[in-house]
């Protein structure tokens, strides 16, 4: 294996962070006991099936590759619990099997040209984090709404003009960025969530913000309106800052 390859923890870290690969070295599929396997900012454009042989795996970072598609296999990693890398790769779809990855907490696909996200990714049932950013996406699955531990949702650069009534039931919610979509209102699915924090609306073509939004979200903390031009009450902004939250408009 190259000298990058030797980077490991107790023989359960595989690190070729920047190793110049354009192909995964056989001896990685060997090693059955790793628990993370970082493969961040090389050259690969695809991978084996083999991959799916490390079931053991608990994260996984494909980050910064070039990579146009990936194996089915990928979803025989259920052991992953904590972070799967895909982002900044030539993604133009997801594997339907990620959707039996119902361990994973972290999924980041963003900056791939995938145009839609599969309805299986409604299985991840232990995703918190979830960002697809600048994935050239026009509507969402409405398996989201099955994700209900999700906290944080990242759609920045998207081309969305509505989102899913069932992101209703995301009741864990903390953050969601929806910067620079397409959207004319603040999405009706977002507004009743108990414990929504930060609401990145910036750079979309809303018209108005309806003044009953601050009952609607009681533990909102930002709310970001910059670079709409939407007409915003003024009763609304004083009733958020006298509670503590901060309105950017």
């Amino acid at each position: 294996m190259t000298e990058a390859a030797e980077r490991t923890d107790g023989g359960t870290t595989v690190d070729l962070w920047r190793a110049g690969l354009t192909r995964v070295p056989e001896q990685v599929w060997e090693r059955r006991e790793s628990r993370v396997l970082i493969l961040a900012d090389n050259a690969l454009t695809g991978l084996p099936p083999r991959i799916g042989r490390l079931r053991r795996l608990r994260t996984l970072d494909l980050g910064h590759n070039a990579l146009t598609s990936l194996p089915e296999e990928i979803g025989e990693l259920t052991g992953l619990d904590g972070c799967l890398y895909l982002h900044d790769n030539r993604l133009t779809a997801l594997p339907r099997s990620l959707g039996r990855l119902r361990s994973l907490a972290y999924l980041n696909v963003g900056d791939n040209p995938l145009g839609a996200l599969p309805e299986e990714i409604g299985g991840m049932a232990g995703l918190v984090e979830l960002r697809a950013q600048r994935c050239g996406l026009r509507e969402l699955p409405a398996s989201l709404g099955r994700l209900t531990a999700l906290r944080e949702l990242w759609l920045r650069g998207n081309a969305l003009v509505s989102l899913p009534a069932s992101l209703s039931r995301l009741r864990e919610l903390r953050e969601v960025e929806l910067r620079e979509n397409a959207l004319e209102e603040v999405p009706g699915a977002l507004r009743g969530l108990p414990r929504l924090r930060r609401l990145d609306l910036r750079g979309n073509r809303l018209r108005t913000v309806p003044r009953r939004l601050g009952r609607e979200l009681p533990a909102l903390e930002k709310l970001d309106l910059r670079w709409n031009g939407a007409a915003v009450d003024p009763g609304l902004v004083e009733e958020l800052e006298r509670r503590g939250c901060a309105v950017l408009r």
